[in-house]
């Protein structure tokens, strides 16, 4: 295959595969907003969540498996030490239990930092018809339709308190894995060097101040994405039951 041929074919940014899976992403948010609505508070609810959950939990340590595999070894992205990592099997536990804490978690981790991976991943993760193709988008738009199914669908409503949840969560994840990342030589969660494909951290600065810039920047997605929920609720009927545990 000539190179002109296989610079051509090498999936991109935004390309077809890219904006084809985020068609199918939008498409399956709109159905899961719908589904939830439809199901609210009933037994069909309870035991898709539950269910969901469990499917999610399995996927996500059967992907943790196999890249610890010989074959599939790397020290830099093995462990599962990226905030998606973490925030899989937190969404499992909140579609299971629907725990304050993890559906907190799961609707700032899964709607901000998981969106991230979707809309720049690297060209690496295009490559159509392999399994990690399969288990990275299947993995990460999982995430991103919990906390739509649990919000939009379920009625959970956020408060300031699930607020300081997920940001102080966030914050010890990232004191945490910069540890880490110091003693080993890695870049888990991109905290020590922005990530080698484009990316939006790339308008950030170099580090480390493109590191508080992104502290900054979440806290204020995140109180923006709380405020409209804390006057709304005091009109709303009594959310979905949730275990606050």
């Amino acid at each position: 295959m000539s190179p002109v041929i296989a610079s051509v074919q090498r999936p991109e940014l935004f390309g077809g595969v890219h904006l084809g899976t985020l068609v199918v992403t939008v498409l399956l948010a709109i159905l899961v907003i719908w589904a939830g609505r439809r199901l609210r508070g009933t037994d069909a609810e309870a035991a898709l969540s539950r269910s969901a959950g469990w499917v999610l939990l399995a996927a996500s340590l059967g992907w943790m498996i196999w890249g610890m595999l010989p074959a599939n070894w790397d020290i830099e992205d093995s462990l599962p030490l990226h905030y998606s990592d973490a925030l899989r099997f937190i969404t499992a536990v909140a579609l299971i239990r629907k725990s304050q804490w993890a559906v907190a978690v799961c609707y700032y981790w899964g709607l901000t930092l998981n969106t991230q991976a979707m809309i720049t991943p690297h060209p690496s993760q295009l490559e159509v018809f392999s399994v990690n193709f399969v288990f990275y988008w299947g993995l990460h738009i999982a995430v991103f339709l919990g906390p739509l199914w649990l919000v939009w669908g379920l009625g959970h409503r956020p408060q300031w308190k699930d607020f300081f949840i997920a940001f102080t969560a966030a914050l010890l994840w990232a004191g945490m894995v910069m540890v880490v990342n110091s003693v080993l030589g890695t870049n888990y969660a991109f905290l020590n060097r922005t990530p080698e494909g484009a990316s939006l951290l790339d308008f950030l600065g170099p580090w480390p101040i493109y590191v508080l810039w992104l502290v900054a920047l979440t806290g204020m997605v995140w109180a923006l994405m709380t405020w409209p929920w804390t006057s709304a609720v005091r009109s709303s009927p009594p959310s979905a039951d949730r275990v606050d545990t």
